[in-house]
């Protein structure tokens, strides 16, 4: 087993079932979901070079919530709710930009200082006298690690990213990816499924043999998925000896330079760095990203991430990186198919549940952590949705 791989081993008699199917199309449930998988769990809401600039923002919409991120005058960077405290308006309204030394709300002008605090309303007269810091912007708690900027939107149960991702910082750090920028800024992708089969799919690469062509090319040979622990999990995978079969790979990997600013032993690796709910950072040897994925309804997605290069990327790195990205989109539209095939089962009459292979344990690792938040999650059958939250709490307090 290479050096990289952590020794994670299989229990002999672990539980080789899945979520239950109803837990894919319950409404009530995705309002529990909303509120204590997403609203407590820590996001990743972009990298600080995506807010270079005192003024530079970008914002996210998730779960019901509008999210600002900037660099405040002192280069902090901040997290706020994307309301006006007057009316609700949205401040700004683009998906990233620059604005010049405060925030101004298109509906009625109330103008407010980059920390946050209410600089003042328009018309001030119209208006008793009003505390600055009462009426400032919601701030949303935020941390900066290894250059990606993570937001939490209530107080959960997770400790700091830092703490938790403390057994893959030495690796990542290797990458530099403090130092990385932005390359075509943010994609986004909706599909007509839950977004726990986006996860289901993304958690495990024992179909990477049959669905995933050019990476069972590229890598195949030693993929290897480590389970969620305490939050996190990795997966790892370094190029097969005869890698080049399919066109992108062949390509891929005749261009690519030796990547002399990692060590050996990841010079020729992709990894993948997960974090509980929905979160992950890969690496290759030519660039980072992140992905994710939110839930818009109960059978609608939304994906959603970015990819960073090095500041002196030179010709063939740019090269390699355009073709790591092709395999990827690929990738990406193969596995938004496998994701509409499974959700799909989980209404049929004909399909009687998971049944998961020791390589599936990422999956079953993933739905241990959603049952230990939500663990009306644990039950075969969908309680009434009127009361699925009273079931749910009423479980909660007997753990």
């Amino acid at each position: 087993m290479n050096e990289l791989v952590r020794d994670v081993a299989v229990p002999d008699d672990w539980d080789r079932r899945g979520l239950p199917g109803w837990c894919y199309h319950s409404d009530a449930l995705l309002e529990l979901e909303k509120e204590h998988v997403f609203r407590r769990h820590w996001q990743i809401a972009c990298h600080v070079s995506d807010v270079p600039w005192p003024g530079s923002y970008v914002t996210l919409d998730i779960v019901g919530e509008r999210i600002l991120v900037l660099r405040d005058k002192t280069g902090d960077v901040r997290a706020f709710n994307n309301v006006c405290r007057h009316r609700g308006s949205r401040l700004v309204t683009a998906e990233a930009g620059i604005c010049r030394g405060a925030l101004v709300c298109p509906f009625h002008g109330w103008v407010y200082n980059l920390d946050g605090t209410l600089r003042g309303p328009s018309r001030p007269d119209s208006f008793p006298p009003l505390d600055k810091d009462e009426f400032s912007l919601a701030g949303i708690e935020t941390e900066v690690w290894l250059g990606f900027v993570f937001i939490r939107l209530k107080p959960g149960p997770q400790p700091s990213v830092a703490e938790l991702m403390t057994p893959f910082e030495a690796e990542l750090s290797h990458y530099r990816t403090r130092d990385m920028i932005p390359t075509t800024g943010f994609w986004g992708h909706e599909s007509p499924v839950n977004w726990k089969s986006v996860r289901d799919v993304d958690n495990e690469g024992y179909h990477v043999a049959m669905a995933h062509p050019s990476l069972q090319d590229l890598y195949g040979s030693s993929y290897y998925d480590e389970p969620f622990v305490a939050g996190t999990c990795r997966s790892y995978a370094s190029y097969n000896p005869q890698a080049g079969r399919r066109w992108s790979v062949r390509q891929y990997r005749a261009v690519a330079p030796e990547a002399t600013h990692l060590p050996p032993e990841l010079r020729q690796a992709w990894i993948y760095y997960g974090l509980f709910p929905n979160n992950v950072i890969a690496v290759t040897p030519e660039s980072v990203q992140f992905y994710q994925e939110f839930p818009i309804t109960r059978g609608r997605t939304q994906l959603r991430g970015a990819i960073y290069r090095y500041r002196d990327e030179g010709r063939a790195q740019r090269l390699a990186r355009y073709l790591a990205a092709r395999i990827d989109r690929d990738t990406m539209a193969e596995d938004v198919q496998l994701t509409v095939w499974s959700n799909e089962a989980m209404t049929s009459r004909a399909f009687a549940g998971f049944y998961l292979s020791d390589l599936e344990y990422g999956v079953r690792t993933h739905h241990d952590h959603l049952r230990a938040v939500l663990p009306v999650m644990t039950l075969d059958e969908a309680p009434a949705e009127e009361r699925m939250a009273e079931v749910n709490a009423r479980m909660s307090n007997r753990i």
